[in-house]
């Protein structure tokens, strides 16, 4: 690590150039190449995806990008010929388009497209499959082109991939988060200069990732919302780590060290735990591999690059930056401190040190009142529902929410989500027996409606795929959806299919309940893995039972919270009128998965850099009470003000309108602010000053055979280097003699 450091800071120039053309070439590139997300929710096995790959034997085309766009006229109907006429227009442009493959019109005989009142009509637009010469913008060219023409008299909108595409904020809410880290960063430091670099050194890695991601969405199944996930968790997380190794320069300044050497010492100490935090959030992200659920495979690495690059950029830019502009990063009172001599001998804070005193003296008090607050927080999270939440709840105004609710008024909820009953039959008694199952599904409760079995035909007379549509009477996120496609499953369809028939249910919603289902089913056992990981890791660097046991149960208290806070406001409905969609619906089931993998690697890094300080005071005293107190009174002020620029990044994404960004937003910032304020600057302190020297011990049998790992760093003088040079108005701080630090 010191030699890695060196290396940058003495070649500073090319370290920094090499960044800088990294994000220059990989932005020109994704840009010339495009990106391709998609939303991908089968599981192979499940009925749904059955029924999928049933229809996409029997007809490939089943399987194509499907868009509507959906027609509204508030007054008259639609089949008035003036609005016929230009609708009919507008399709036609549409399929002028290379990447248009069909358009079925409202208008066509049969088609049943076009509500009861007449208001309402929907074009179902089959778009060809992408190719290498596809332009990046052809989904906002089919949206202009389908919009272009029509004024308030009718209103044109859009269900389908690129309509949820379109929704997406991203830029907006980033520059709000790094706006409000600024400002946090500036009344930390009390320095411009200081403050801009972690917020320099994020910004250039997160450049970098956006690239590749969307690169990397041209051969990989990545999700549409990976981008901004990404953004969330690597401004975060950036910001935070730049910032750990900034503060340990500048107490290395100020200190009296010289700027080579407070580079070394702040990249070998804080750079450490900056690498081992990171290295934790990426094997936590990845190990969601393990569930066997291939959506969520893109969306892993795809936050894992995002994570990579911004550890990468902390131990590499950060310290070319920090030779570059040496002592200006400190404020100018300590710089004329340290011109003078006058070094600084304790890195604590005295209001973090009266705190340490007061958990000290009432541990138990302590420990108790933070214990049951976050029981309290986690209590909704007992009736969190998986589901995917429909447009119903996306932003006002935006389009796929204006087609939503046009369906919806015209049809009835269940048409912007029907299911799908599809079989294969393999004679006329098969068929027989798919027309009494249709049958006795339109006769289900809240079934609305039944469309005729429709029969793609196979090689052979009489054999081929069945399908029919079914529409709920609920809307697809509806409890009452859910509930019916389990009936159809496990009653209606079992009572009455014969002759060997097997009926499948399919369709978006059928796919996204069977996701759900998959995800609720893994869940425990994924949870399991992390929290085992967090203990092994754990034991291995502080060579300590306790410790990793009270580690493992504060990310579970974490997490609860965190979940409970999510649930409450998003299913429940809390503060509606302070979120823009102000809807309730389930939660995303992927949510609880990677927040859970998230929260654990932002929770050891303060768990890492709380406890690491402890630590080395613990082996220069010996006193656990006195370790604890003194642990704490140097990273208490660290901690709160990363945590603050967190729950401030985090935060700004609940403006952005995407409801699974929101989700990630509120759920991260109140795990953090939890994290770090409850459980790390109270519960861990109140914990340790009751476990006194059980904190420390381990049986001798573990102590021989586990590897060790240090995240502390070495302390001694850095290697010699070629003179940074200073401003001209500052003087060389003096040099102290250093010390090794026992551990």
């Amino acid at each position: 690590m010191r030699a890695m450091t060196a290396w940058c800071v003495r070649h500073r120039r090319w370290v920094l150039v090499g960044w800088v053309m990294a994000l220059i070439g990989l932005t020109l590139m994704s840009q010339g190449v495009g990106s391709s997300y998609t939303n991908d929710l089968s599981l192979h096995g499940a009925p749904s995806y059955q029924a999928e790959m049933l229809l996409a034997q029997a007809s490939p085309a089943a399987r194509a990008d499907h868009e509507n766009i959906v027609i509204g006229v508030p007054h008259g109907i639609v089949t008035a010929p003036a609005v016929r006429h230009r609708v009919e227009a507008m399709l036609a442009r549409v399929a002028a388009l290379d990447n248009v493959a069909s358009v079925a019109s409202p208008y066509a005989a049969g088609a049943g497209r076009i509500s009861p009142s007449g208001q309402v009509a929907i074009a179902t637009v089959t778009l060809a499959p992408p190719t290498p010469t596809t332009p990046a913008n052809a989904g906002q060219v089919f949206i202009t082109t389908a919009s272009a023409g029509f004024g308030p008299g009718i209103q044109i909108a859009f269900q389908g991939h690129i309509a949820a595409a379109s929704n997406q904020t991203g830029i907006t809410t980033v520059a709000i988060g790094a706006g409000a880290a600024l400002v946090v960063l500036f009344l930390v430091f009390g320095s411009l200069l200081a403050a801009s670099l972690p917020l320099i050194t994020a910004g250039i890695a997160l450049g970098i990732s956006v690239a590749v991601i969307s690169l990397l969405s041209r051969v990989l199944a990545v999700a549409s919302f990976s981008s901004q996930l990404s953004l969330l968790i690597g401004l975060g997380v950036g910001v935070d780590y730049a910032l750990f190794i900034v503060t340990r320069y500048r107490q290395g300044l100020k200190r009296g060290k010289s700027i080579d050497q407070a580079i070394i010492e702040a990249v070998d100490t804080s750079g450490r735990a900056v690498l081992f935090a990171g290295m934790t959030v990426c094997i936590a992200l990845m190990g969601m591999f393990t569930l066997g659920i291939s959506f969520l495979y893109g969306v892993a690495i795809a936050a894992s690059i995002a994570v990579l690059l911004t550890v990468i950029a902390a131990l590499t830019l950060l310290p070319a930056l920090l030779g570059f502009f040496g002592t200006r990063i400190l404020r100018r009172t300590a710089r004329r401190a340290g011109a003078g001599g006058r070094l600084a001998g304790s890195d604590a804070s005295p209001r973090w040190t009266r705190w340490a005193r007061i958990v000290r003296e009432r541990p138990v008090v302590v420990a108790t009142v933070a214990t049951v607050l976050l029981m309290l927080l986690a209590v909704p999270f007992f009736a969190m529902r998986l589901g995917s939440a429909d447009a119903g709840t996306d932003r006002p105004g935006s389009t796929s929410r204006t087609a939503y609710d046009l369906v919806a008024r015209g049809f009835g909820p269940g048409e912007n989500g029907p299911l799908q009953l599809v079989a294969q039959v393999d004679g006329p008694s098969q068929q027989a027996a798919f027309i009494k199952v249709v049958a006795a599904v339109g006769r289900t409760p809240d079934v609305v409606g039944v469309t005729r079995p429709a029969m793609i035909r196979g090689a052979h007379a009489g054999m081929g795929v069945a399908s029919a549509t079914v529409y709920p009477r609920g809307a697809p996120q509806d409890a009452s959806t859910s509930a019916l496609l389990t009936t159809l499953r496990d009653r209606v369809i079992p009572t009455v299919s014969t002759d060997g028939l097997r009926v499948f249910v399919g369709g978006q919603t059928a796919t996204i309940n069977d996701f759900s289902s998959a995800i609720a089913a893994k869940l425990p056992l994924f949870i399991g893995a992390v929290l085992g990981l967090s203990f092994l890791l754990m034991l291995i660097v502080f060579r300590s039972l306790m410790i990793p046991a009270i580690a493992a149960l504060m990310n579970l208290l974490t997490a609860g919270a965190s979940f409970g806070l999510i649930t409450a406001v998003f299913q429940w409905g809390w503060l509606n009128s302070v979120f823009p969609n102000g809807t309730t619906g389930p939660i995303e089931p992927f949510v609880p998965v990677m927040m859970f993998a998230i929260v654990f690697g932002l929770s050891m890094d303060y768990q890492v850099f709380l406890v690491t300080r402890i630590y080395e005071e613990w082996h220069r005293t010996g006193d656990t009470q006195v370790a604890v107190t003194r642990g704490l009174a140097a990273t208490g002020r660290t901690i709160t003000a990363a945590a603050a620029i967190m729950v401030l990044v985090f935060a700004a994404f609940i403006l952005g309108g995407d409801r699974v960004i929101e989700l990630f937003g509120l759920g991260l910032a109140g795990a953090v602010f939890l994290d770090a304020l409850v459980v790390r600057s109270t519960l861990v302190p109140a914990l340790m000053f009751l476990g006194g020297r059980a904190n420390w011990w381990m049986p001798r049998q573990f102590d021989r055979v586990l590897p060790h790992l240090n995240v502390e760093g070495d302390t001694d003088i850095a290697p010699q280097l070629p003179a940074v040079p200073r401003p001209a108005t500052t003087r060389p701080i003096a040099q102290p003699v250093l010390q090794k630090a026992t551990t």
